[in-house]
C-alpha cells in the first residue's frame, strides 16, 4: 500500500466537505478489502453471501481459513468480527477487532465494532474510547458521536 496515498485520504477523512469525507472512506475501504489481490476479496465476498444466506458456520470457515493462509490480511480479520458480533460473539470480536488493529492501526471500522462490542458488553468507559479512538480517525462521524452521548449517558 502507498502510504503517502493512505495518508493523504486519512487527511480527506478529516476535512469539512462531505463529499470529499465520503470519497476518501470509499477509497480506504476499497484498498483495505482489495490487499490480497482477487483472490482476498473473492472469498470474503463469498463469505458475505453465506452469511447473508444465514449460513454463518461456513461463512466463518471461509473467514478462518483465509485468516489462516493471510494472516497479515486485516479486512478479513475484520468480517470475521463482523460476523461474531453479529452472532453475539462479542469477546471473540473485541479479539479480531484488537488484531485488526494490530495490522491496520487507522481501520475506523475495527475501532467503532470494539465499541460496539464493548457497549453491548455494558462496558461503557471502553465503548467512548474505542468510538473516540475512530473520531479520531473520522472526527466528522456522526454515528460515533452519537454512540459517545448515549454510552455517556448510561455510565451517569
Amino acid at each position: 500500500m502507498d502510504s503517502l496515498f493512505i495518508n493523504s485520504l486519512l487527511e480527506d477523512l478529516k476535512n469539512s466537505d462531505e463529499a470529499i469525507r465520503e470519497q476518501a472512506t470509499r477509497k480506504l475501504w476499497r484498498i483495505w478489502f482489495q490487499q490480497k489481490g482477487v483472490y482476498g476479496l473473492e472469498i470474503i465476498e463469498r463469505s458475505q453471501k453465506l452469511f447473508d444466506a444465514g449460513e454463518i458456520t461456513e461463512a466463518e470457515v471461509l473467514l478462518s481459513d483465509l485468516i489462516s493462509d493471510q494472516p497479515d490480511f486485516a479486512e478479513a480479520w475484520n468480517r470475521r468480527a463482523f460476523l461474531y458480533y453479529s452472532t453475539s460473539e462479542y469477546q471473540k470480536s473485541l479479539a479480531d477487532c484488537r488484531r485488526v488493529i494490530e495490522i491496520n492501526p487507522v481501520h475506523f471500522g475495527a475501532l467503532h465494532g470494539m465499541g460496539l462490542c464493548y457497549a453491548a458488553l455494558g462496558r461503557y468507559g471502553d465503548a467512548i474510547k474505542a468510538f473516540r479512538s475512530a473520531l479520531e480517525i473520522q472526527p466528522f462521524s456522526i454515528v460515533n458521536q452519537k454512540l459517545i452521548l448515549e454510552c455517556s449517558l448510561r455510565l451517569s
